[in-house]
């Protein structure tokens, strides 16, 4: 198992185009990975996955996982390929972003973190080991370090602070894998983090430090949780010329079609988060004309115009917009299933577009002309 680099743009991007092998299959990067936090992504079936939107890799949430159903019951059914029927690549986020979020509710130490549960108010002890003994069980073919998220705005000091913590924690986590293999006869991929908050000194150290522990893949985290996008831009691109080419680069949690194009163009090469999901439940869709409210009442006759024609998904193929804004105001589940179907549809086929934009020594080009059409209506 391991990545293989295969072109970088020579286009004024640095953009990157490889080939991450896992247990459960090969993930073309760059890459989205819709979020199933609980073992299912909200609203469709890991048949619809396949076959409707092609998902190389779908994302779990440890913290979640933990809460329910119980790792133990997740371990006992073979690990999380078995128990939600998925035979492709499955990443578990550690948790630590969903720890970190629950602010009062968590209290840190230099071993971990206290925490009352979300559900029932009943405290548990997350610890790097507890949360790779737990991944453990999951069984994914990719695993995260446990790390402190560090919130912003924060003082360079208090980021200098988090992030020792999170070096310290990734040492540990590294240590505890090594006298405890995996429970369910394939290898896991171990990714370390790279927290620092939004100073690019504290951001090199801590590349600096995950090199030299040698993952098998690095993320960025940190990103997406309130700095301005340009920030978040110049962050990644600082940590672009630290990072080792050959090793596959996660952003965390981002985010628009057009924040993962930027971020392709800095040489990331893996990304995440709920936005396509959440927002086509709640009555947006992405499309390659820019942002569609298909819940707004000026779609309500347009019985022959689909929600992106220039979409080849099921949703688009088959279905109006008229009759889309009718099954979400009816609030039918169908709604949420068709709109996510295309949402999600939507950035696989971005990124395979991007992908192919790389091997042709265009995506500069390519993306400087896409991402304005992407952006259209955003403010609606």
């Amino acid at each position: 198992m391991s990545f293989t680099l295969i072109s970088t743009a020579n286009d004024s991007s640095q953009a990157r185009r490889g080939e991450l092998r896992t247990a459960h299959g090969t993930i073309q990067t760059p890459i989205f990975m819709p979020v199933g936090t609980a073992a299912t992504v909200k609203s469709i079936s890991p048949r619809n996955l396949k076959e409707d939107i092609n998902a190389q890799i779908i994302l779990a949430n440890t913290y979640h996982l933990y809460l329910r159903p119980g790792t133990k019951l997740i371990s006992q059914a073979g690990g999380i390929h078995r128990f939600m029927s998925w035979d492709r690549p499955v990443l578990t986020d550690s948790g630590g972003f969903q720890v970190f979020s629950l602010k009062d509710l968590r209290k840190l130490t230099p071993d971990g973190v206290e925490f009352r549960s979300h559900l029932d108010g009943s405290k548990h002890f997350f610890s790097p080991e507890s949360v790779m003994r737990a991944q453990r069980k999951i069984g994914a073919d990719i695993i995260m370090a446990f790390d402190e998220c560090t919130p912003w705005p924060a003082t360079e000091a208090e980021a200098l602070s988090s992030l020792n913590l999170t070096r310290k924690w990734t040492e540990t986590a590294m240590d505890w894998l090594k006298d405890n293999p995996p429970l369910h006869g394939y290898e896991q991929l171990f990714f370390g983090i790279v927290q620092g908050s939004m100073y690019p000194n504290l951001r090199q150290q801590a590349v600096e430090h995950i090199v030299d522990l040698n993952p098998d893949g690095i993320a960025l985290g940190g990103l997406s949780v309130g700095e301005p996008t340009d920030v978040m831009y110049d962050i990644t691109s600082a940590c672009a010329q630290w990072l080792p080419p050959h090793k596959p680069r996660y952003v965390m949690g981002v985010g628009t079609p057009w924040n993962l194009l930027e971020l392709v163009h800095r040489g990331m090469d893996m990304f995440d988060c709920v936005m396509p999901s959440r927002n086509a439940r709640n009555g947006m869709l992405f499309t390659w004309n820019g942002v569609l409210n298909y819940k707004a009442a000026r779609h309500s006759q347009q019985l022959d115009q689909a929600p992106d024609e220039n979409c080849q998904c099921y949703t688009c193929q088959n279905f109006s917009r008229a009759y889309l804004r009718h099954l979400h105001n009816a609030k039918e589940m169908l709604a949420m299933h068709l709109a996510t179907i295309h949402n999600l549809h939507f950035y696989l086929d971005l990124m395979d577009k991007a992908r192919q934009a790389i091997e042709i020594n265009d995506y500069h080009n390519w993306s400087k002309n896409i991402i304005p059409q992407l952006q259209q209506n955003i403010k609606e």
